[in-house]
């Protein structure tokens, strides 16, 4: 099998991922959420010392930038975006980033650090990060995570679980195209769906058409987190490609409801999906 080629940004030399268009559409609503945010953050900002904290958490963080297929324009990426953001209104008081491979774990942490950032970076599976994460944050601090997986196989719902022990703000990329074109796969005893959605076999009718089969789906996995203390915001928004197809699902999820009033404030309505999807 042929190597895969490396694609390098010529400004700093450094591996770049390669993302759709799209892309931009993901990065603007993270961007949108950390402004807006802001005076929310600042009340969680030492000093005074008892103040916990307010950190940005990316378990899927690739390099840092990317190269936009069929172009060559190279933009940021996720954890570019949030640091730019954040240091133009609120900075975060910590960043923890994590990509299973180490070339990107490390240009991640060179770019932020080259902009005067200070991340902690990890390279691990996402399901083990997010044990260190965990453990090396306040509790009582104000989080924001944005989980944004390279496919739905990515997205356990132990990481969820996991993140709900924190006060955290969660955006979650889940990919509808890969749900539909894997839809067989995934549904197989011990398949995807089983980590995605646990115990999804007791509650979702599998017989029932492919369109009804993914929102019976999604609703239960809604219905899940909503277990966990936290809850999702209703109006879900859907990112669709250049002929029209559907992408991905922003699903935003907050314990509190200043958040879920914040992401009403800045998601796009005429992409707008409620629950029904």
């Amino acid at each position: 099998m042929a190597k895969k080629e490396v694609k390098l940004d010529p400004d700093d030399g450094l591996n770049v991922s390669e993302v759709g268009p799209w892309a931009t559409e993901k990065h603007a609503r993270v961007r949108q959420y950390i402004e807006i945010s802001s005076a929310t953050r600042k009340k969680y900002i030492p000093p005074p010392a008892w103040h916990a904290g307010a950190a940005y958490i990316e378990l899927f963080s690739g390099p840092g930038r990317s190269l936009i297929n069929g172009t060559k324009r190279i933009i940021d990426g996720s954890p570019l975006v949030a640091y730019r953001a954040a240091q133009q209104t609120v900075p975060f008081t910590e960043m923890h980033l994590n990509d299973l491979d180490p070339s990107n774990s490390a240009a991640v942490e060179k770019r932020l650090r080259a902009l005067r950032g200070e991340p902690v970076c990890y390279s691990a599976p996402a399901d083990v990060a997010v044990d260190k994460i965990v453990a090396a944050l306040n509790p009582s601090g104000l989080h924001f995570a944005f989980l944004d997986p390279y496919n739905l196989e990515g997205l356990s719902f132990e990481i969820i679980r996991k993140l709900s022990k924190l006060k955290v703000d969660m955006l979650i990329h889940v990919s509808v195209q890969d749900l539909q074109r894997n839809l067989d796969e995934y549904s197989k005893q011990g398949g995807v769906f089983d980590t995605f959605a646990p115990g999804w076999k007791g509650h979702v009718n599998q017989k029932q058409a492919i369109a009804s089969f993914r929102a019976a789906l999604m609703k239960y996995w809604i219905d899940e987190i909503c277990k966990l203390g936290t809850t999702p915001a209703k109006g879900v928004e859907l990112i669709v490609g250049s002929k029209r197809q559907r992408l991905y699902w922003l699903v935003f999820v907050s314990g509190h409801s200043l958040g879920r009033k914040l992401w009403e404030a800045i998601r796009d309505p005429m992409r707008q999906t409620t629950m029904d999807l």
